[in-house]
């Protein structure tokens, strides 16, 4: 599928997203569900990537649906219903940080192979995969971490990335590039092979958009 066949599939999945939470608002039960069911996934990939917590990412995630469903009715449709709660999602976490400030955590490699079980997709790459695109990514500075979630797993556009983000569009995109060169990079200094591992890079990030999902936790620059 080309990128304009794939950017129509995500506009009419964000558009149904949309409309579920719409008539969630007035609390059609049927809408909430479909609504948390075809939002979830993304949720708990970005919690688990932005609080780097795999064993507190359930309860950020439920913390994020109680805050969304209590907002509903006063939402609008304004924006897409994700990028709304992708927003709430990451206020959750930000709020959970400066509550654990004192004492923080660090999850480590065993958490994420329980939450990347959890979140396998049926047409994804092996679990080994997963694993090893946590550690990369891992590897990156929080903000471009973010950035690349967003946009390369998630599959939001730049525009809407910037708006959970809150900064300007050019940055989101200048993080997504920095955060490229940088797992191409930890690529090439572990096979040696450079132009062989940027080509299978950039082919495995792509997958996503048709319709296939990395092994992440959950699935941020």
């Amino acid at each position: 599928m080309c990128g304009e066949g794939r950017a129509r599939v995500r506009e009419a999945e964000d558009a149904q997203v949309t409309r579920w939470a719409l008539a969630a608002r007035t609390g059609d039960e049927a809408a909430v569900e479909n609504f948390v069911r075809g939002t979830q996934r993304h949720v708990l990939r970005y919690v688990t990537h932005l609080s780097r917590d795999a064993q507190a990412a359930d309860d950020l995630v439920q913390d994020t649906y109680l805050r969304a469903l209590r907002s509903l009715p006063a939402f609008e449709g304004r924006s897409s219903a994700r990028t709304w709660l992708l927003t709430i999602a990451r206020r959750t976490v930000a709020d959970r940080i400066r509550a654990n400030k004192a004492r923080p955590r660090v999850a480590g490699l065993a958490d994420w192979e329980v939450v990347a079980e959890q979140a396998q997709c049926e047409t994804g790459p092996g679990f080994d995969e997963g694993v090893a695109l946590t550690d990369l990514l891992s590897a990156l500075e929080p903000s471009r971490r973010e950035a690349f979630v967003l946009t390369q797993l998630l599959g939001l556009p730049y525009a809407e990335a910037a708006a959970v983000v809150g900064c300007p569009v050019g940055t989101v995109r200048s993080r997504v590039a920095r955060a490229r060169e940088t797992l191409i990079a930890l690529l090439d200094a572990a096979d040696g092979e450079p132009a062989y591992r940027a080509a299978a890079v950039e082919q495995e990030w792509t997958q996503h958009s048709r319709g296939r999902s990395w092994t992440v936790a959950g699935s941020v620059a």
